[in-house]
């Protein structure tokens, strides 16, 4: 197994990052949220898990090992890949997640792509036992200010949305954006990409 990756960014895509290793580069498929914090040609490291199939390899990466802990705990309910896990860890931090789980929160779990009112509540009943107690606030999110409207829309779409649906996600969650921006704050990735899966989700 490969636990984790470190070197400096290579490359950075809407759901992906390049990390050079020993002149090699390893591309590694991470949450929106583990991406904000990483910028080309700084050195990074990214705690990994890699998920094996017949016909790939691929590589997940997470800001920490907890992050990396969580996404393989969600893979051992039923019905949940990688995918999932990692669209529920760019939804949710894992403290949320945990939080989420221990208080049968299931409004937070159907607010992630592909998970609806009677796939929360399996979930539920599944990970009860499993996820463990939250352990605090969870930290803060990474703040972003120049950009963040490319970085939420360059999500949006690694996460499987049309164009136009993250166009529209986008315009959804600008006031909430410009609000933080004038209350001297930054806007936030995490929180607007929540934000705006919540949109697509009333609109479908």
């Amino acid at each position: 197994m490969i636990a984790f990756v470190s070197g400096p960014v290579a490359a950075l895509g809407p759901d992906t990052a390049v990390v050079e290793v020993g002149g090699v580069g390893m591309s590694v498929q991470c949450t929106p949220d583990t991406l904000s914090g990483l910028r080309i040609g700084k050195p990074a490291r990214l705690a990994t898990s890699l998920v094996v199939r017949e016909d790939s390899l691929t590589l997940y990466g997470f800001a920490d090992d907890d992050e990396r802990a969580t996404f393989e705990l969600l893979q051992t309910a039923s019905g949940v890949g990688p995918r999932l896990a990692q669209a529920m860890l760019a939804v949710h931090s894992s403290d949320a997640l945990r939080r989420a789980v221990a208080t049968g929160d299931e409004k937070a779990l159907t607010a992630v792509p592909g998970i609806g009112k009677k796939g929360a509540q399996k979930l539920l009943l599944e990970l009860k036992d499993r996820l463990g107690a939250p352990l605090g606030t969870g930290g803060a999110p990474a703040p972003v200010t120049a950009g963040w409207s490319d970085q939420l829309h360059a999500a949006l779409i690694g996460l499987g949305y049309a164009t136009r649906e993250a166009d529209e996600a986008v315009a959804a969650v600008t006031p909430q954006a410009e609000a933080a921006v004038a209350g001297g704050g930054s806007p936030q990735i995490p929180q607007l990409l929540k934000a705006a899966l919540q949109t697509l989700n009333r609109t479908r």
